[in-house]
């Protein structure tokens, strides 16, 4: 505990405290207020008076009441433990505090971020012995942690030197030190865990172009809309379009070796939803619980406002450590709107300018700070890691031209927009393919078009033209009926509707339809395809729209998302040729 004073508190304003009389403290110090040894950051200095944001509920501080130092920043603790817990927004663990004081968390109450009691079981790098040279990434041994993740143990950033001991293996606790290095500043003793300032980026070799997909399992996304490995996505919507909904089934099936979720500012009740479901549910490459390559940072409403803020920088910060060990990390902030809610009041206690709708003017270097920290990058240790970043955006009263949208658009290569409309209509994942929009399309196509041996670049470009063209038939229907179209253009309107209902639209409650590998996803565009250019072909040799309507393969392909499983391709296959099959009988018969 932090005995030195360097100052005393003057003024209260909610979380926002103001001391005076300080004598060495630093920018965004980590301190300590009162008795209570409430947990706080230096966030302003002038002359000896400070401004200090406190994490927690400052009832009952007072003028006069001590301020202690740390003579560090604001840190998190990295090491084995961290996956499968669950934090709040300054990585306290949930789980013991309730142990601690019940199911409301009490002033200065504090638990170590790491279980110091566990035993861990260490094998040591092979070849490192007393007198090898290592520089700052090296990984000193590894841990099994989960079934799916093996930690390394690494040297900690700005570290390297000459190995004076390392401990053999056998079971340690994170307190115990893993090796000994003698540096050009000395000795140091490197534990088997370390901290790291949440806002400052762990540092990398280089950044790595992005060309490899994340593989979400949801069709609109990966086939309309991919988002790239190292990538950055918004997902803004209106309260009740699916957000939340989306970010959980982007988080359960995608292909990231660790799901790291952050519930900022979010009711209560969903994040509930996700600490008892994730437990439950199945990881479909591993057969393990979900929970065994999930941490979550659990920050909801109710909680200090100051604490939202720094929930996402330590969310990032934990990814970008698993990243250091040559994983992939998908980030899932629910919702940006509301940290940037919480910059809001924060800085209107601190009485600085506001900018538009209130925020303050340092809004947008805020936001491209915390999405920059996505990326894939050449680790220190010379292997690829990566930390992609989907941030969901609650527009109040679903404005996609508020500012945090409109900067999170600057920021960002992926947009999915929500859509009232299909929310309404049932029509999940809710994303707009009108509103919607991905710069990754050329990045990633020669991986998809290698992997699927399909033209997966003009197929996709064919679907989203036959969208464009029914969204103005759509208008046309409107004023004068669909009768009034020619067979051509009912039939473009009779495609897409198949397309959205078949493919776009997925259930998440179905074993089949919640998950669709990359092959089911091509082979299901390339039939629909094939139907919507023999199906023109037939309609210029005098077939009608309502013969093509009532064919019976239509309905076998209205119903091939339930009916094929991701495993049974060869289904598909069959369909296919039954669909080319249906087609030459029908044309057969106008010849």
């Amino acid at each position: 505990m932090d005995n030195r004073i360097i100052g005393h508190v003057k003024r209260v304003n909610g979380p926002v405290i103001e001391a005076s009389g300080i004598t060495d403290a630093m920018m965004m110090e980590l301190v300590r207020i009162s008795e209570g040894r409430l947990i706080g950051e230096i966030v302003k200095l002038a002359g000896d008076t400070a401004v200090i944001q406190v994490y927690e509920d400052t009832t009952g501080i007072k003028p006069g009441d001590n301020v202690y130092g740390s003579g560090m920043p604001l840190s998190v603790e990295l090491g084995p433990g961290l996956i499968g817990t669950i934090y709040d927004g300054i990585q306290r663990p949930l789980e013991e505090l309730l142990e601690a004081c019940g199911e409301f968390i009490e002033k200065g109450v504090t638990r170590p971020s790491l279980n110091r009691d566990k035993k861990w079981h260490f094998i040591p790098t092979e070849g490192l012995t007393p007198g090898s040279k290592i520089d700052s990434g090296f990984s000193l041994g590894t841990i099994v942690e989960t079934a799916r993740v093996t930690h390394k143990i690494l040297v900690p950033p700005g570290v390297s030197g000459t190995i004076i001991s390392i401990s053999s293996e056998g079971d340690y606790t994170v307190e115990n030190i893993a090796a000994e290095i003698e540096t050009e500043k000395g000795p140091i003793a490197i534990k088997f865990f370390q901290r790291w300032p949440i806002r400052k980026p762990r540092p990398v070799k280089s950044r790595q172009p992005l060309s490899v997909p994340l593989i979400t399992g949801q069709r609109v996304i990966d086939t309309l809309f991919p988002l790239a490995k190292g990538g950055t996505v918004a997902i803004p919507g209106g309260f009740g379009t699916g957000k939340t909904m989306t970010q959980h089934a982007v988080a359960k099936w995608c292909d990231a070796d660790i799901i790291v979720y952050i519930g900022c500012g979010e009711r209560g009740n969903e994040m509930t939803d996700v600490l008892t479901e994730f437990p439950k549910l199945v990881d479909p490459r591993t057969g393990t619980s979900l929970m065994e390559r999930t941490i979550l940072i659990a920050n909801t409403s109710n909680m200090p406002v100051s604490a939202r803020e720094a929930s996402i920088y330590t969310g990032v910060t934990l990814a970008e450590y698993y990243r250091d060990q040559g994983y992939h990390v998908a980030i899932m902030a629910d919702s940006t709107s509301r940290w940037a809610e919480a910059l809001r009041e924060l800085a209107g206690r601190m009485e600085e300018m506001p900018a538009e709708e209130g925020f303050p003017a340092y809004l947008p270097t805020r936001i491209a700070e915390f999405y920059e920290r996505a990326g894939y990058m050449i680790v220190q240790d010379g292997s690829e890691g990566s930390v992609t970043i989907i941030g969901a955006v609650s527009p109040p009263g679903g404005d996609f031209s508020e500012p945090v949208t409109q900067h999170t658009k600057r920021f960002v290569r992926c947009f999915w927009g929500l859509d009232r409309q299909l929310a309404n209509a049932r029509h999940y994942p809710a994303i707009s393919w009108l509103d919607s929009y991905s710069e990754y399309l050329n990045d990633v196509a020669e991986w998809w078009e290698t992997t699927s041996g399909a033209p997966w670049l003009k197929n996709r470009a064919e679907i989203m033209e036959l969208l464009q063209k029914e969204v103005r038939l759509q208008q046309v229907v409107k004023l004068v009926g669909p009768d009034a179209l020619p067979d051509s253009q009912r039939f473009t309107i009779e495609v897409c509707t198949l397309f959205k209902n078949a493919f776009l639209q997925q259930n998440a409650f179905d074993d089949i339809d919640r998950y669709s590998s990359v092959e089911k996803q091509v082979r299901m565009l390339e039939i629909i395809l094939i139907y919507a250019r023999r199906g023109a072909e037939a309609i210029q040799r005098g077939v009608t729209v309502v013969k093509l309507r009532h064919m019976k393969i239509v309905q076998d392909i209205a119903k091939m998302k339930l009916s094929i499983s991701n495993d049974d391709i060869t289904g598909l296959d069959k369909l296919e040729v039954r669909l080319e099959r249906a087609m030459d009988q029908l044309e057969s018969i106008y010849e």
